[in-house]
C-alpha cells in the first residue's frame, strides 16, 4: 500500500537484441516515450524555456506544485495603476533630460553677448556637454547592470540636479565649462529610465507605452522654451539654469516610491524580493499573481562589455550603434540647420551658396520673442512625429518603422538642394524633424527589447554613447561645413540617413511581440530545446 503513494518512474532503453526484452533489463533512464526495435528514443533533458510553466512532483503526494516564470507574472499583472504612476515618475527624468539639452540653444547666444565670448568658445559650451555624455552613458549603463536600475537612475538624477544648480552660480567661463560637462555626464543616465520602465511592461503594451513615455521629452523641450520666454527677459540665464532643474528635484523627492526591477532581482538570485515586488504591483493593479512558486533564474555575470559582442549579439550591437549615431547626427543636425537657414534673409542665397562668416567674431544678437516663438513651433514638430510612429510601431514592426523614418527624413532633405521659399522651407524642416524624432523614439523601444536583462542597461548606455558622438560631430557639419558648401552639408545628412534606413532593415532580430530575454543563456536554451525535442509519433512509435 505504501508503494502506491510513490511516484512512478518509467524507464526505457534502446533495444538492440529483441530476446533481452524484459523488465529486469530496463536501464534507469527517464524519458517520455518507449522505443521499438529499430527506433532511438531521445532522453528528455530538463527544459530551460523561461516562458513556459513546469510542474515538479512532490515525493509522497499525488499532487503537483505548479511553477511560473517572471514573464508569466508580468503578463498576468498586466498594465494598470502601477505602470501609470511609473510612467509619470520616469517621465520626469525625461523632462529634465530634454530641458538640459534644449537649454543649450538658449544659453549659447546669451553668453555670447553677455560675456563677449568668441564663436569657438560658445561652441565649446555645447561640445563639453556632449563629451560628458559620451563618458557618462556607458558608465551609468554598467552601474545599472551591476547595482540595479533604481540605484543607477536615482544617482544620475541626483548628480545632474546638484551640478545643474551649481551651474547657475558659475562665476567665470572656465567654471561653467567644468560644471556643464559634469551635467552632461549625469544627464546621460536618463535613458536608463526606459530600461527600467520596459522591464515592468507586458509584451502587448511595451511598444506603445515606451513611445508614450517618450512624449515627455517633447513636453520637456516645449516647457524649456516657454520657461525661457518668461524668464530670460527679466531674470536672466542664471535663473533659467536653476529653474530648469525642477523636474529632476521632483523626481528625487518621490524616488523612494520606485521599486527595483524584479527582472534584475531575479538575475541577482533575489527571488523573494522579486516576488514581493510583483505581489505589490498585482495588488495595486487589482490583479492576482499566478498560482504556485516562481521558478528561479540562473545567476550570471552582468554588465560585461564583451557580452554585447558575443556570437549572437555582435552584429546587432554594431548595427544599432550606427543607427543611434545616425539618429542623433540627423536630429541635432536638422535643429541646427533650422536656425542657420532661417537666419538668412535670402533663402535662395542660403541654399545655393556658402554662408559668409561675420567679420567680427564678437558680434552678437540677443534672442527675441519672435525667435523663441519660431523655436517653439519647430519643437512642436515632435508631437505629430510621435503620433505617426505610435500608430505604426506595433503594426509594421520596429525595424520597418525605423527605416521609414530615415527614408522620409531623406525625402525631406532632397528639396533643400533647390531654391525654396520660406514657407516651403518651414514645412520641409517641420516634417523632417517630425520623422527623425519619431525614429529616435523607436530605437529607444527596440534596444531594451533586443538585449537580455543581464546587459540591457549597458547596451543602452553604449548605444547612447554612440549617439553622443553623433551629437558632437553634427555642429561642425551643420554650422562649420555649411559656411563652405551647403550642398555638401545636405549630402552628409542625406547619405547618413539613407544608409541608416538600410541598416535598420538588415537588423537580424525583429522584437515585435517578443518577450524580454533574461540572459544570453535563454536563446541557447531555446535552440537546444528545438533540436532535442523529440518529434510526435503515432501510437506505436516513440
Amino acid at each position: 500500500m505504501d508503494n502506491w503513494n510513490k511516484p512512478s518512474v518509467i524507464s526505457y532503453k534502446r533495444w538492440r537484441n529483441p530476446e533481452l526484452r524484459g523488465e529486469a533489463n530496463f536501464v534507469g533512464q527517464n524519458d517520455e516515450v518507449q522505443g521499438t526495435d529499430n527506433e532511438i528514443c531521445t532522453i528528455a533533458a530538463p527544459r530551460l524555456d523561461s516562458g513556459r510553466r513546469e510542474s515538479a512532483s512532490r515525493p509522497g503526494f499525488d499532487q503537483t506544485e505548479e511553477t511560473f516564470t517572471l514573464d508569466d507574472a508580468v503578463e498576468a499583472i498586466g498594465f494598470g495603476k502601477f505602470q501609470c504612476k511609473l510612467s509619470i515618475l520616469t517621465g520626469l527624468s525625461w523632462i529634465g533630460d530634454a530641458m538640459e539639452m534644449m537649454i543649450l540653444s538658449i544659453l549659447s547666444p546669451q553668453l555670447h553677448c553677455e560675456w563677449r565670448l568668441p564663436s569657438y568658445q560658445v561652441a565649446i559650451i555645447t561640445a563639453v556637454v556632449f563629451v560628458g555624455m559620451g563618458f557618462g552613458s556607458p558608465t551609468w549603463g554598467n552601474m545599472s547592470d551591476k547595482y540595479g536600475r533604481k540605484v543607477g537612475l536615482i544617482i544620475c538624477m541626483c548628480w545632474t540636479l546638484f551640478y545643474g544648480l551649481l551651474s547657475a552660480f558659475a562665476p567665470v567661463y572656465g567654471w561653467l565649462l567644468v560644471l556643464r560637462g559634469l551635467v552632461g555626464f549625469g544627464v546621460s543616465g536618463a535613458p536608463q529610465a526606459v530600461t527600467m520602465y520596459s522591464e515592468f511592461l507586458p509584451v502587448k503594451a511595451r511598444g506603445t507605452c515606451i513611445m508614450l513615455i517618450a512624449a515627455f521629452w517633447a513636453i520637456g523641450a516645449v516647457f524649456e522654451v516657454l520657461l525661457a520666454l518668461w524668464i530670460m527677459p527679466t531674470l536672466g540665464w542664471r535663473w533659467l539654469l536653476g529653474l530648469s532643474t525642477i523636474p529632476m528635484a521632483i523626481f528625487v523627492c518621490f524616488s523612494f516610491w520606485l521599486p527595483e526591477s524584479p527582472r534584475f532581482d531575479m538575475l541577482m538570485g533575489k527571488t523573494e524580493e522579486a516576488v514581493a515586488t510583483l505581489t505589490r504591483i498585482a495588488k495595486e493593479n487589482g490583479k492576482e499573481m499566478p498560482k504556485g512558486k516562481m521558478a528561479a533564474s540562473k545567476k550570471n555575470d552582468r554588465g560585461r562589455i564583451k557580452d554585447l559582442f558575443s556570437p549572437q549579439y555582435w552584429r546587432t550591437t554594431l548595427l544599432l550603434c550606427f543607427i543611434w549615431f545616425a539618429n542623433a547626427f540627423s536630429y541635432y543636425g536638422i535643429v541646427l540647420l533650422t536656425t542657420e537657414l532661417f537666419q538668412s534673409k535670402d533663402s535662395c542665397g542660403t541654399t545655393q551658396g556658402a554662408k559668409i562668416e561675420p567679420s567680427c567674431s564678437l558680434e552678437c544678437k540677443y534672442l527675441t520673442s519672435a525667435d523663441y516663438k519660431d523655436l517653439l513651433w519647430t519643437t512642436l514638430a515632435e508631437f505629430p512625429g510621435l503620433l505617426v510612429i505610435l500608430l505604426l510601431v506595433d503594426h509594421i514592426g520596429r525595424k520597418r518603422s525605423m527605416a521609414m523614418c530615415f527614408f522620409m527624413f531623406s525625402l525631406c532633405i532632397l528639396p533643400l538642394y533647390a531654391c525654396v521659399g520660406r514657407l516651403s522651407l518651414t514645412i520641409l524642416i517641420f516634417v523632417a524633424r517630425a520623422f527623425i524624432s519619431g525614429g529616435y523614439q523607436v530605437v529607444f523601444v527596440y534596444t531594451p527589447e533586443v538585449f537580455p536583462t543581464e546587459n540591457r542597461a549597458l547596451a543602452m548606455g553604449t548605444c547612447s554613447a554612440m549617439a553622443r558622438a553623433g551629437s558632437l560631430i553634427t555642429p561642425f557639419v551643420a554650422q562649420v561645413m555649411l559656411r563652405t558648401s551647403v550642398n555638401l552639408t545636405l549630402s552628409m545628412y542625406l547619405c547618413c540617413s539613407l544608409l541608416a534606413g538600410i541598416v535598420s532593415l538588415i537588423l537580424p532580430i525583429e522584437t515585435l511581440g517578443r518577450g524580454l530575454q533574461e540572459s544570453n543563456l535563454d536563446q541557447e536554451a531555446e535552440r537546444q530545446t528545438t533540436t532535442t525535442t523529440p518529434p510526435s509519433y503515432g501510437a506505436t512509435g516513440c
